[in-house]
């Protein structure tokens, strides 16, 4: 089974549907591959496509099971679980296929040097789209960084991150709750052993993957000692040491990356939408115009990091993607609001304020 990086979407324009490519935001490759072989199949020619036995396709979704939640909840379980683990797999790889080349900025440390770690280190990783990659819009399923420490130091890396979605401050960027309820946590995999180097990845997966555009990260220490009188591993901060003249060793970050793949993004198709807002080309194109978007909205928020409420990525598209003022992305939503609220079971959200 091979990964697909992206490269079926490439053939996707939005100037038809600015929304089509964003549909394949909830299918990794192998299911649109699957799903397009499955369709050329006709009924008469289950029993030999199945391969293994004549009654597989009953499982398919031209079965008659396919409506079953059984079936629905179990499909959902093995596409998320079989795409997280070929992820992990291609991490191991460091297959450069799902690796999204980005601009890694510092005025703390180098990549490759040796640190002392004692105080903050912020550093970050961005793509500058709007300068470099006007056309695409971009995927986080995973941050991997491999850290290295000198010999016998108790060192323990403490790492923050955030993440921008589509461009603005650093203040328009969300936390990642890692290790927090059901959010993966750190994963470590030795590297070298002589000179005591891990890399460190969290994979996000198919079910938390999210947009980026710069992923910020803020590395502190902390030192690891074992209590004597309670045999418990425990922490301390650096400053907090009683003998300040105790080595407490050096650090190095050899790489820092994110992968994950890039969508084709026209942010010229989406401005005619929004036009049409306003001076319709036909009758009825308003509505058309107006269900496009409000279908873009939706997947877009889709990709909202967890928490009890979606943040509004969406105007955040909008407002560095497309760069619109403040006024105009409120306006249009407040469009979208009212239409979606006249249309047949109107489905609408609590959505938090990320984006100025």
């Amino acid at each position: 089974m091979r990964w697909q990086c992206g490269t079926r979407f490439r053939g996707l324009r939005l100037a038809a549907a600015p929304w089509t490519a964003l549909l394949a935001l909830g299918l990794p490759g192998w299911v649109l591959a699957v799903s397009a072989t499955a369709a050329a199949v006709g009924p008469e020619q289950h029993a030999s496509a199945a391969g293994q036995h004549p009654l597989d396709w009953l499982l398919t979704d031209r079965g008659p099971f396919h409506r079953a939640q059984e079936y629905a909840d179990f499909m959902e379980r093995y596409r998320q679980d079989l795409q997280d683990l070929e992820l992990k797999y291609l991490l191991q790889k460091q297959d450069s296929r799902i690796e999204v080349h980005s601009i890694f900025i510092s005025n703390d440390m180098r990549l490759g040097s040796w640190f002392d770690p004692s105080w903050r280190k912020r550093m970050l990783l961005t793509l500058k789209s709007n300068k470099y990659k006007p056309g695409l819009v971009h995927v986080m399923l995973a941050l991997s960084l491999q850290i290295c420490l000198t010999k016998n130091s108790t060192l323990e890396p403490v790492m923050a991150i955030y993440v921008n979605p589509f461009g603005g401050s650093h203040s328009e960027s969300w936390f990642m709750p890692v290790n927090d309820g059901s959010f993966p946590d750190w994963e470590r995999t030795n590297v070298d052993a002589a000179a005591q180097c891990q890399n460190w990845t969290i994979t996000l997966g198919n079910r938390w993957k999210t947009f980026f555009e710069t992923v910020h990260v803020y590395l502190r220490s902390r030192i690891k000692s074992l209590d004597d009188s309670s045999n418990e591993t425990i922490y301390y901060e650096p400053l907090e040491m009683t003998d300040p003249s105790k080595n407490l060793g050096y650090m190095k970050i050899n790489t820092l990356q994110v992968f994950g793949y890039s969508l084709p993004f026209d942010p010229d198709a989406i401005r005619d939408l929004i036009l049409q807002l306003d001076y319709p080309y036909t009758q009825g194109s308003q509505d058309s115009a107006l269900l496009q978007l409000i279908e873009l909205r939706d997947r877009v928020n889709q990709l909202s990091p967890p928490g009890k409420v979606r943040l509004d990525l969406f105007s955040c598209l909008l407002r560095h993607r497309l760069k619109l003022a403040n006024n105009e992305v409120g306006r249009i939503q407040s469009s979208l609001r009212a239409f979606n609220s006249k249309l047949p079971n109107p489905v609408e959200y609590e959505t938090g304020k990320l984006c100025s």
